[in-house]
Order: C-alpha cells, then structure tokens, then sequence
C-alpha cells in the first residue's frame, strides 16, 4: 500500500536562552553601596579649605557665577547634540554648533586641527604669556555618537561641561579675580572616540606639543574622581585553507573554520590565566558558506582589554601565539591584522588632580568616589588613556542616571538628555574650569601631578609599544 508522504510537527525543536542571574551583580550593586556610604560620611566630616593659593576662593567663587551665566548654553548642547548625534569622523553639524557657540562669546576657533576634519581648537592665555615658564592646560571635548542608539555614552554632556569650563575659566582668567595667575587654556573638540581613537590620531598630529596636563569628565550612573579605563586593542585574524567537498574528498581540504573554530576555544581557555580586570572577546565572522564545501578562509575579530599597557601588549603576544597554534592544528595558513585604528592606552589617573576635582564637586554638593569605590571590572575603554599616558590627566566620571543604567544602552541614552544630565553638565564645567585655573595658579599642584605621572612611568606611546 502506498502512503502519501507528509510533513511532520516532530521535525522542528526550539528553546528559549536562559535568564542571566544578576546574583553577581547584585552582590556587587551590594557592595558598591556600602562603599558609598562609607565615602559619603568620610567627605560630610572633612571640611573643604580653599587655601591652596591667594586668588584661590575669589576664583572659584567667580568660576561659580560664570557657569550660571552659561547654563542656557550648555543645556542647548546637550539637547541639540542629544538631538542629531553624529558618528565618528562625520561630527561635522556638531563641530559648527560648538564652533557658533565659542564664536558667539568672542573666541576664535581653529577647524579641522591636528589632521583630524572633524576636530576644532580654541585658546586664551594671559599677556605675555611664556611656553617655556607659563604652564598649559587642555580642556577636551567629545561630541560623536554610536549608531543606533546615539548618545548613549553621553558625548553631548562630555561636549557640554568641556565648552562650559573653557568659556568659564576663559573668562575668569582675564578678570581681577585670577590677577597675578598667567597662563594659557586650551579646548580642544576631539572627535571619534567611540570604537575609534580621534584623540591619538590628533596626538601623532601635535595636539600635545606644549600641554602640561588635560582634564575632561565623563558621565555615569556614579559621581566617581578616579575610575579604571582598561586599554583596548583589536585585530582581524583571517585563516587560509584548501576548499574540497565535504563529501567525496574531505581528506583533499584544509578546514579554515576547524582553525578559527580551535583559535576561538583557545583564546576561551586563555581566560583563565588572565587578570581578573582584563577582556578578552572574539567573534568568528565568516567561516564558510555551503556545509558541503570545506572552507578555504574563515574571519575572527577580537579585542584585548587590559588595566595595564604592560599586560595588555603581554595579552596581544599570546593572542598571536594562540591563533598560530591553531592554524598550524588545522593546517591552515593565517594573518592577524592589529590595530586598524590605533589602540587605546589605559586611563593614568593623577591623584593630586583627581583630589582637587574631588573638592571642586563638594562644593556642588557631590561626593566625588574615590578610585576603588566601583569595582574595576566594571571598565570600557576610552582614547583618552592615550592622552594620560602623555601629560597628567583626570577623568572623573559625573552621575547622570541611576547606577543600575549602564553606558551604552537606550536607557543611557535616554538619560543624557534629562534635567539630571543638565546638571552634571553645570557642575562638571565648573570642577573642569576650577581645576584648570588651580593648576594655572597652584605651582605645587602642577608639580605634584608632574610627580605623580613620572612615578607612575612617564611618557608612553602607542609608537614605542608596537616597535
């Protein structure tokens, strides 16, 4: 008897993916509060003297008024910014806005500075002013987005406290209340840091020539003085095989996947003996495109990230030695390309200007965590390690949402655009501004940062690391 052939409800299966545990998270978020509180008690028992200098409390008082001045400004760029957020190297909307607005107080502004189209620059300094006496100070600025989902590193705030500090300290600077203080402050707006590193891109170009320190801030579901910023570097590794047919001559075929496949379990394994704090992620690409031929070349991206350039470089050669291992395994030839744009440097966070910063935001009446508060592998990347790594740095982190919302997200997004992100643009404009006329003013500040960078290893370049 003939049966009719029928499809059967039994030939398909799915399943769902499992819900994460936050048990880690939890505990973290546990004991990330009790940290909190303990520093919040620590700052409301100590008392903030502004003796460092002479002009000290006239200065910061006028830095105060200045930014309050400023404020309908700032709160249109964060909105505007928020508004049509650009992408790396095509920030060009964004740089005219900022431009308009420096120009609007008086300033002039440089375009497309340092090699980089996107980038701009303006700068003030005192009547006789002297580079080899006088010191030099960089506010930053960063104004791109990520795709999809704009601001949701919050650059528009960066973009924002970074202008307000510039137009502020520029003011106060040639005001009597900085008389006898000479100097220089320099903005400059840096583009493509997200998945890119504008920022070394304008250093190989001469935008540190001269500078002694730099400040910029970031925002964050935490008001944080020093925080960890691991380094980052990526690479393309492309294995090379011999196509055959999967079925009548396998034995003829060299199997690119089987290699990407075992470099992938490797790196895997690798991860045990890493830092606890570093990263390790890759993804295969390509890997074939039939199951009946054997793939002759298959495609992995990576990144390594380290809370250290030492280690990271260390990560990178074993990554190297990983992915030879596996095509020799499979029998497979390979290239790995590192660093389609410049790696980035981890964040060096100077104490003695992180401690000023600390201050400047307990008069705006936040407590400003101390590094170690938010554990460090709760870290992304950022290009302005690569400036840290050249002249003292800070880079505090400024509450802008709950500190359950991470960066990166549509909450976070959300969030940059919010009365709460108005504000830690104001309060941040006014630490930036009052830490760079500190450093203008306090010469035992200055030094003390030049110390401290040296003590931590001095000048390090991304040239010196891949010769």
């Amino acid at each position: 008897m003939c049966t009719e052939h029928t499809d059967h409800e039994d030939n398909t299966g799915s399943r769902q993916p499992q819900v994460p545990s936050t048990a880690f998270l939890d505990a973290t978020a546990d004991l990330i509060a009790s940290r909190v509180a303990a520093a919040q008690q620590a700052q409301g028992e100590q008392q903030v003297h502004l003796n460092a200098y002479p002009q000290q409390p006239a200065v910061w008082e006028a830095v105060d008024t200045e930014v309050e001045d400023l404020k309908s400004d700032l709160d249109f760029i964060v909105e505007d910014l928020h508004a049509h957020p650009e992408l790396a190297f095509e920030e060009v909307r964004s740089q005219k806005v900022l431009a308009g607005l420096l120009e609007k107080h008086g300033h002039a502004v440089e375009l497309g500075v340092y090699g980089v189209a996107t980038a701009f620059e303006s700068s003030v300094q005192t009547p006789g002013f002297d580079a080899g006496v006088h010191p030099t100070i960089a506010i930053m600025a960063e104004y791109d987005a990520l795709p999809e989902i704009g601001h949701a590193c919050g650059h528009n705030v960066i973009a924002a406290s970074g202008v307000g500090a510039y137009l502020a300290a520029a003011r106060v600077l040639g005001s009597s209340a900085a008389q006898g203080i000479e100097g220089r402050i320099i903005l400059q707006g840096t583009p493509a840091e997200e998945g890119h590193t504008g920022k070394e891109y304008m250093i190989r170009g001469g935008s540190l020539e001269g500078i002694d320190a730099a400040v910029m801030i970031h925002g964050f579901g935490y008001d944080i003085a020093s925080h960890a910023w691991v380094g980052r570097r990526s690479a393309t590794v492309r294995f090379y095989g011999v196509a055959a047919h999967a079925s009548s001559q396998p034995y003829m075929g060299k199997n690119a996947l089987d290699a990407a496949s075992l470099a992938y379990q490797g790196l895997g394994l690798f991860r045990q003996q890493m830092p606890p704090s570093d990263r390790l992620h890759a993804i295969i690409t390509q890997g074939g495109h039939r199951p009946s031929i054997i793939p002759a070349e298959a495609t992995m991206e990576l990144y390594v990230r380290s809370l250290g350039v030492d280690t990271m470089m260390d990560i990178s050669q074993r990554v190297n030695e990983i992915v030879d291992g596996a095509a020799l395994m499979a029998g497979c030839g390979f290239e790995i390309q590192w660093d389609p744009h410049p790696m980035s440097l981890p964040v060096r966070n100077n104490p003695s200007m992180a401690a000023r910063w600390t201050a400047t935001q307990a008069q705006r009446g936040r407590v400003a965590l101390p590094e170690g508060t938010v554990p460090d592998t709760l870290a992304a990347s950022t290009d302005f390690g690569n400036v840290s790594q050249r002249v003292p740095g800070i880079h505090p982190m400024v509450k802008v949402s709950p500190d359950d919302v991470a960066l990166h997200t549509e909450a976070f997004a959300a969030w940059a655009n919010t009365p709460e992100a108005k504000k830690a643009a104001v309060d941040s404009a006014v630490g930036l501004a009052q830490v760079t006329l500190d450093l203008l003013a306090d010469a035992p500040l200055l030094a003390q940062a030049k110390s401290e960078f040296e003590i931590a290893g001095g000048v390090v370049t991304v040239e010196d690391l891949i010769t």
